[in-house]
């Protein structure tokens, strides 16, 4: 198994990425018991008495609930096979923070990651453990229980580290949405459809070998959403068909707290070091 590229913030890839899966010790990636189970396509029915939105009516309406994502202040989570990730974006103090778990500790490589941007610093704290650990270069300037701090210059423009207050949604639910190529309402703030996941690649949270893997049926990923009593986009579930050596899963993506999240906090000074170069060569 090996360490690939975290790319959207260090949090889509993790999801995305086959080879960030949890591995046996066969190398072949193993299955979460905690993920999210599927969700119907059908969602619960519309009443007979009511209209339901034409497809592009109800496309538009998920693109509407995306708008509030991009003030910069919401808690968020995603899960998938073997990986999870929480945080929250408080675009007012130009503050982040991200937890991602990859893999579980009796896993080849076990991953976790704590990251905190408050611009214009950055800090990351990693734990790395598992059967193969040992062979990651440099783990023992890694595995230090403390946060390591982040040269900018090092990680200017680099997805795998920095964050972009510019664009604030790891997820990228928007450029997702775009993608939707056939979506209905199936129930009170409840949609279903499908989704080009092809044409989603630029939200960095659907990595391009899971495209490749797809091939045809990347065009047509089924999907459900859901939206908060406000018309905001409070979840996402898309279904990834088993491709190749990589397992059916479903990707859920949740948004919660709009408008009332708070600051991200700063490390303590003491539980600080300047990160080594060990460091930048593991995500780059």
């Amino acid at each position: 198994m090996t360490v690939r590229r975290l790319s959207a913030g260090l949090v889509a890839a993790a999801l995305f990425t086959p080879g960030l899966a949890a591995c046996n010790s066969s190398g072949t990636p193993t299955a979460d018991p905690s993920a999210s189970p599927s969700v119907p396509a059908s969602g619960t029915p519309a009443t007979s008495g009511s209209a339901a939105p034409a497809s592009g009516d109800a496309k538009q309406t998920l693109l509407a609930s995306t708008r509030e994502i991009s003030n910069g202040n919401f808690r968020f989570s995603m899960s998938g096979v073997g990986s999870t990730a929480e945080g929250r974006v408080h675009e007012p103090t130009q503050s982040a923070e991200m937890r991602v778990t990859i893999g579980k500790p009796t896993d080849d490589l076990f991953m976790k990651l704590d990251v905190v941007h408050y611009k214009p610093d950055s800090w990351v704290k990693v734990e790395l453990g598992g059967t193969t650990a040992s062979s990651v270069p440099g783990v023992q300037k890694l595995n230090l229980g403390k946060y390591q701090h982040l040269d900018q210059t090092r990680i200017k423009g680099n997805r795998n580290l920095g964050f972009d207050f510019d664009k604030v949604d790891p997820a990228g639910s928007e450029v997702l949405t775009q993608g939707i190529t056939e979506v209905r309402q199936t129930g009170e703030g409840a949609y279903a459809g499908t989704i080009d996941v092809s044409k989603a690649a630029e939200a960095g949270s659907v990595d391009p070998t899971v495209i490749t893997a797809l091939g045809a049926q990347a065009k047509a990923v089924p999907f459900t959403a859901k939206l908060d009593p406000q018309g905001r986009l409070s979840e996402m579930v898309i279904q990834i068909p088993a491709a190749g050596q990589t397992k059916a899963q479903d990707i859920r993506i949740t948004y919660s707290d709009y408008g009332n999240a708070t600051a991200a906090q700063k490390p303590p000074a003491d539980q600080v070091v300047e990160a080594p170069t060990e460091l930048y060569n593991l995500f780059n």
